[in-house]
């Protein structure tokens, strides 16, 4: 009953800083390692076992603006109580990755290369740098032009070079040294876009087709409509065709999206199911109806559920 506590983005020039917390609480998960030892698509693929064997993982988020306001030592403490609130299982001891006490809890234990050491504190590492990464993916839609998706908010050529062209962002950090100058407000600003109802709900979708293609689903359809109904994910596996309805909360606060799906939509869900597979001759397969609870900025899963 051990927690690991790893953190993405320290030395980051942009985007928040994200500490991970994993209590994996005896699951046993194969391939666990440094994250930054690992491929996006491996990194992915764990980060989905974790979230589905782990007792308890906790996601803490601290913004640039807020970096800038407390400075990187509180913000990294801040963070990793903020990821520690989701830790809600009896655990004997928390071990993090480095030098530095982020928490004052006497159960804490610091360790060089936990990440690649300590299974709980490497699956802290996979999901605190997906969690960053897709936030960071978000938004290059938000701020096109800097290619945060590629350097993901680290001083990179191609990021010093869009910074002089376009000025900074709220994503950056001002407090950090190359960016002191941009602390005035006289330099230039880009010009953040904001995304649509339809973009919004278009990633969230993809969050969605994503997890189904992690968990051994082929995607058949997106979006599938016709003027009688509409199914936003069809997707196959081991011979059951399954129709998703995914529903985005911009918060969990606001509560999940499985609220919306009443027994009348339920009906309609299975009428659309129904005719999708009349309209594409399928017969002698299972159908089976489904629901995706979406929500944050990156969209994330909340919980996918099977509904018959």
């Amino acid at each position: 009953m051990i927690v690991g506590i790893d953190e993405v983005g320290r030395g980051a020039w942009a985007g928040p800083l994200v500490v991970g917390a994993v209590l994996l609480g005896g699951a046993t998960i194969d391939g666990l390692t440094d994250s930054k030892a690992l491929t996006k698509k491996r990194r992915e693929q764990l980060d989905i076992e974790i979230r589905q064997k782990a007792l308890a993982v906790g996601i803490g988020w601290v913004s640039a603006k807020q970096i800038d306001e407390i400075g990187l030592s509180q913000a990294l403490k801040l963070a990793s109580r903020r990821a520690m609130a989701h830790i809600r299982h009896e655990y004997r001891e928390i071990i993090i990755d480095g030098t530095i006490a982020l928490l004052d809890d006497p159960r804490v234990t610091l360790m060089k290369k936990a990440d690649l050491l300590v299974p709980c504190v490497s699956a802290a590492s996979i999901v605190a740098k997906v969690a960053r990464d897709n936030y960071m993916r978000h938004i290059d839609t938000v701020f096109p032009g800097y290619k945060f998706t590629g350097h993901v908010g680290y001083g990179t050529a191609a990021h010093r070079a869009a910074i002089k062209e376009r000025g900074v962002t709220p994503l950056h950090r001002l407090s950090y040294a190359p960016l002191h100058k941009y602390d005035d407000q006289e330099m230039p600003r880009a010009r953040r876009v904001v995304a649509t109802t339809k973009q919004i709900g278009d990633a969230a979708e993809t969050k969605t087709a994503d997890y189904l293609v992690a968990q051994g689903h082929d995607i058949l359809a997106r979006n599938w409509r016709t003027k009688f109904c509409e199914i936003d994910i069809v997707s196959r596996k081991d011979g059951t065709i399954y129709f998703t309805e995914v529903k985005y909360r911009k918060t969990d606060k606001q509560g999940d999206g499985f609220a919306a799906i009443t027994p009348k939509k339920q009906q309609q869900m299975s009428f659309a199911a129904e005719f999708f597979a009349t309209k594409n001759d399928l017969r002698d397969v299972n159908l089976r109806l489904a629901a995706a609870s979406v929500s944050g900025t990156p969209p994330q899963i909340l919980k996918f559920l099977e509904l018959g």
